[in-house]
């Protein structure tokens, strides 16, 4: 994920330390039920396509638009299939990071599946049984995208 300005601003203040930002997943589906995965530039890995609201973006119109902007497709956000504080991150440079996950389901709607920006390495459509291997929160996201039940919240302590 490409670093936002409005972060580079809050970078300059913070510094290194840990930011604890809004996050937006999109788990988007075509007709066929084949999920739409991106490998990752900065880690060569298959993921589910992700990013950062801009301030005052809607998570729904997030997920739309980073879907659009690194795959090309459009879609539409269904509904929320999760919401999760992930564990916080450091990058390469030393930012740390923590993410509140805001999972969406989109369907795919147009738009040809391919690499749209500097994000993506490769973008495809995967079925269900023939996924590549992802990371373990991915797999949540799935599940959770796939199932008919309310949205999932993490546990209580």
């Amino acid at each position: 994920m490409a670093t936002p300005d409005f972060i580079r601003t809050v970078r300059a203040d913070a510094g290194r330390q840990l930011l604890w930002l809004p996050g937006v997943s999109a788990v988007v589906f075509d007709d066929d039920g084949k999920v739409l995965l991106g490998r990752r530039a900065d880690s060569g890995k298959w993921a589910i396509i992700a990013g950062m609201p801009e301030p005052g973006e809607q998570p729904a119109a997030c997920a739309v638009r980073e879907v659009y902007e690194e795959t090309a497709v459009h879609c539409v956000a269904e509904r929320i299939a999760l919401v999760r504080a992930l564990t916080p991150h450091t990058y390469p440079n030393g930012d740390i990071c923590q993410f509140m996950d805001i999972t969406i389901r989109c369907r795919a709607v147009g738009g040809e599946a391919r690499v749209n920006d500097d994000e993506s390495l490769e973008v495809a459509w995967f079925g269900i049984s023939a996924l590549p291997d992802l990371p373990e929160y991915d797999w949540l996201r799935l599940e959770q995208a796939l199932s008919d039940g309310p949205a999932w919240f993490e546990p209580a302590p």
